[in-house]
């Protein structure tokens, strides 16, 4: 009795099958296209003139993608169209004038300040008891606290006069001070048509020495108010004068 033949054993390779039959090769159209099938026309490179549609390119003074660059405000200027004075000028202005003010106020009353003292604490020491030690206090006190006090009163009102002579009638010639021409920047009135008067600059000295000596902080709500008014950042005694406070070229 014959057997059926077995099946080769795993990892050998099984009998010859020979060339598959006719007809069941790769079937037809699948080897290389025939000529002229390559890429359909017209999707290569655009042709000449058909860039980007107009209009749609990056606009002039803009940047290519992104936001536009920052443009800063223009300066604020005064009712005549001249640029206004920034804080920071005004301060440093002001801090000049105020060292030549001290200077000069020291100059004339530290030496009778002086005098004023020493020669009251003499008479003090001349009515001392020898037998207690201590000083007569009515001669301290007319000797030496009462002089003080008026010296101190005197000071005051020679530093107002000082004062007006400086914030005013220097400013009536030009505008300026020595500080405000440190600082290329002039006091002028808000009127175009107006010229700045001995009464405009009266009124800003003032509001800003007078009332800023009497009335605490005054001074610095008076000067700090420029940062806020709008629009021609003017402090109070300039409101009240009716000026600003402009720039001028060097």
């Amino acid at each position: 009795m014959t057997q059926p033949p077995q099946p080769p054993p795993p990892g050998s390779a099984g009998p010859d099958q020979g060339p598959p039959p006719p007809g069941y090769g790769p079937p037809p159209g699948y080897g290389p296209p025939p000529p002229g099938y390559g890429p359909p026309p017209g999707y290569g490179p655009p042709p000449p003139g058909y860039g980007p549609p107009p209009g749609y390119g990056p606009q002039p003074g803009y940047p290519a993608y992104g936001y536009p660059p920052y443009q800063p405000p223009p300066p604020a200027l005064s009712p005549a169209g001249a640029p206004l004075a920034d804080f920071g000028g005004r301060l440093l202005a002001a801090i000049i004038d105020g060292c030549i003010l001290t200077g000069i106020v020291l100059v004339i009353a530290l030496p009778i300040f002086v005098i004023v003292l020493l020669n009251g604490l003499g008479d003090a020491i001349d009515s001392t008891d020898p037998a207690t030690g201590e000083a007569d206090p009515s001669v301290f006190f007319s000797g030496v606290f009462l002089p003080i006090l008026l010296l101190e009163l005197g000071l005051f009102l020679l530093v107002l006069v000082i004062y007006y002579f400086y914030n005013v009638e220097m400013l009536i010639r030009s505008g300026q001070t020595i500080g405000k021409k440190a600082l290329k920047i002039r006091v002028v009135p808000i009127d175009p048509s107006a010229t700045l008067t001995r009464a405009m600059l009266a009124k800003r000295y003032a509001i800003e020495f007078l009332v800023g000596s009497l009335v605490p902080f005054f001074r610095y709500l008076d000067g700090l108010w420029q940062l806020w008014d709008k629009p021609y950042q003017q402090t109070l005694h300039d409101k009240v004068a009716g000026t600003v406070v402009i720039k001028v070229s060097p």
